[in-house]
């Protein structure tokens, strides 16, 4: 049994605030390793050459500017997403917890899994249009701003060209899933211990195992949806996608038809690079913005360290420990009238 543990003693904005700024700064740090798996999953010329070679001819040929295309897009997008996320996953663990607020695995990687489906369903445009940014050539755009570039697909393509692919999202979501509880399944036997005694290291390292097999086992759903993405008239070579197609069976027949099945895995290297330094970063930024939360919320010395201030009960929520820290104030101020009043008599 896994047990959910959420921090009270941070507000649901703080949560909020801490899980965006994590987002944006690991995703930026890491732009270029997600802007060369990107164009390898479409299939562009940029990335026919291997890893390595990648970068550099994507910055001989759109400079370093190109790292960083659809990085803005993908940031703006990651509050939305990770607002819908988190409420959603709340609200079916909840259903599912038991008395004592236990939870099995399995139905949390469920739980996780449908609440992504239905924070991507509402930022999916936002997903395509990211795509196509990173497809385009920045020195020579097609799509210049947020609203301009969408209003652009819906007016020439129709609004299922900013839903196109979305289907692979929800069928992507079952082998990703049943790649997490595999890892998590086993971690017990890898350890040797109960996950519950998991130190801050073993768990990161959990993270990485699990979003690495998870995302191996979904990686051609995710690549066939990002040419299907990428697959427009207004960019040049309809985008940069290596094949022809209609439809999504249809791409996944021309993928293998033409240029084998392990052409479903292009772009993978790059993605598995990425994942170490980017759920780093990731734990690493969420665990400095909790810690300036909780030293602002009253509950550790310093925001440079966890240790709690003595005397603090560390149970109780925000908004209850302010309203303590209220009472004994006017407590205090009250027993000092009356100390006042007594001594003038």
């Amino acid at each position: 049994m896994a047990t959910v543990k959420k921090d009270d003693r941070l507000t649901s904005s703080q949560s909020l605030l801490c899980v965006g700024f994590a987002g944006v700064f690991s995703k930026t740090v890491t732009s270029p390793l997600e802007v060369v798996k990107i164009l390898s999953q479409i299939g562009t010329f940029h990335c026919k050459r291997g890893f390595l070679q990648s970068f550099v001819f994507i910055c001989q040929n759109e400079g370093l500017r190109a790292f960083w295309k659809g990085n803005m897009v993908s940031c703006l997008r990651l509050f939305p997403y990770s607002a819908i996320h988190l409420t959603t996953y709340k609200n079916i663990v909840h259903l599912h917890v038991d008395e004592l607020g236990d939870i099995s695995q399995w139905r949390a990687i469920v739980a996780g899994g449908l609440a992504g489906i239905s924070a991507a369903l509402a930022t999916y445009p936002l997903e395509v249009l990211e795509t196509r940014l990173i497809a385009q050539n920045c020195r020579e755009p097609t799509y210049r701003g947020l609203l301009r570039s969408l209003s652009t697909i819906y007016r020439n393509e129709g609004l299922q060209a900013l839903y196109r692919g979305f289907s692979l999202t929800v069928l992507g979501a079952v082998p990703f899933s049943v790649g997490c509880y595999a890892v998590y399944v086993n971690l017990d036997k890898l350890w040797q211990e109960r996950h519950v005694r998991f130190t801050s290291l073993q768990n990161f390292i959990n993270g990485c195992l699990a979003a690495g097999v998870a995302q191996t086992l979904s990686f051609p759903f995710e690549s066939v949806k990002k040419k299907m993405q990428a697959q427009s008239l207004l960019l040049p070579h309809c985008g940069g996608v290596d094949v022809h197609f209609n439809g999504m069976i249809d791409c996944f027949r021309q993928v293998i038809k033409n240029k084998g099945v392990m052409a479903l895995w292009s772009g993978l290297t790059a993605n598995m690079v990425k994942i170490v330094p980017y759920f780093g970063l990731l734990f690493s930024c969420f665990e400095m913005c909790k810690q300036v939360c909780l030293y602002r919320n009253g509950y550790i010395i310093s925001p440079l360290s966890y240790k709690p201030i003595p005397g603090v009960d560390q149970s109780l929520g925000p908004h209850e420990l302010q309203e303590f820290k209220r009472y004994l104030r006017n407590r205090k101020s009250h027993n000092a009238q009356s100390s006042s009043i007594g001594n003038r008599w």
